[in-house]
């Protein structure tokens, strides 16, 4: 499975500006043929103009319709990133999947709202996680935060995804904890972590770290960026993960009874 990631510099409540920037981005991404192609988390608007409200799209219809037309036309799995998308007096943090001919796959809406920021003010959170196929090999997508439970990436491992797609907004100044949290979950869910982050310093002084990354099933980094603006490739070989959980089968090892059964001691 080929992919590639844009990291895209964004601006902040420029859609048209954004729009153009993933369009480029995406037909010069389009020579190396990927079988799927991630976007970071609120391309269309960076995080995020205030009020949200009023940049959110109506139902998603506006950028759904989009990205089904791009992967029509490129005749690419398109994971959406995430975008401000508004459902009635709500507004959610929403990823669409579309596959090779424009037809959703997926609609996934943020779990985890990061409240330090007042993220939990502006949004909902979702309350439904799923996979779905690309090309016969099962994935599934978390947002940003996400990335900080590793019970809820636990939950999709012992689903038996193969691939897990990461829209993001993560600033520069938790770099370090992107890169290890990235690799660590990659690690412990034997799966290959594929983590797409926006670049750029936004005029609400909101400086995104970019640092996208492509991580195999071992820990291994097949392809990583810097800050800048950039376009990523890999080809996942999907067969190693069964190898590697042959090797080291933490899932034939785990003990959930054990898990649930916590004591004070005496």
């Amino acid at each position: 499975m080929k992919i590639s990631i844009l990291q895209m510099h964004i601006q902040l409540g420029d859609f048209p500006a954004n729009l153009d920037t993933l369009k480029r981005m995406l037909t010069q991404a389009m020579e190396y043929r990927p079988d799927v192609v991630l976007l970071p988390e609120l391309w269309n608007t960076g995080f995020y103009p205030q009020p949200i409200k009023e940049y959110a799209d109506p139902d998603g219809s506006i950028i759904r319709n989009t990205l089904s037309e791009l992967a029509a036309k490129h005749q690419v799995n398109l994971i959406g990133g995430s975008i401000a998308n508004r459902i009635g007096e709500h507004v959610f943090n929403t990823s669409y999947v579309l596959d090779r001919t424009g037809q959703l796959l997926s609609t996934y809406h943020k779990s985890h709202l990061f409240s330090p920021c007042g993220e939990a003010r502006d949004f909902s959170a979702g309350d439904m996680i799923h996979t779905y196929y690309l090309d016969s090999v099962k994935c599934a997508t978390v947002i940003c935060y996400d990335l900080r439970f590793p019970e809820l990436i636990r939950c999709l491992a012992l689903d038996d995804i193969a691939v897990l797609f990461l829209p993001a907004a993560w600033p520069i100044e938790r770099l370090m904890h992107w890169q290890t949290l990235t690799r660590a979950r990659a690690i412990e869910n034997q799966i290959f972590l594929v983590a797409a982050n926006g670049a750029g310093l936004l005029s609400n002084g909101f400086h995104l770290g970019g640092h996208s990354c492509i991580i195999d099933p071992w820990g291994e980094i097949l392809s990583k960026a810097g800050e800048a603006e950039t376009i990523l490739h890999a080809n996942l070989k999907i067969a190693i993960r069964d190898q590697i959980r042959s090797s080291i089968n933490v899932f034939a090892d785990r003990r959930p009874k054990l898990y649930k059964s916590i004591k004070k001691f005496p």
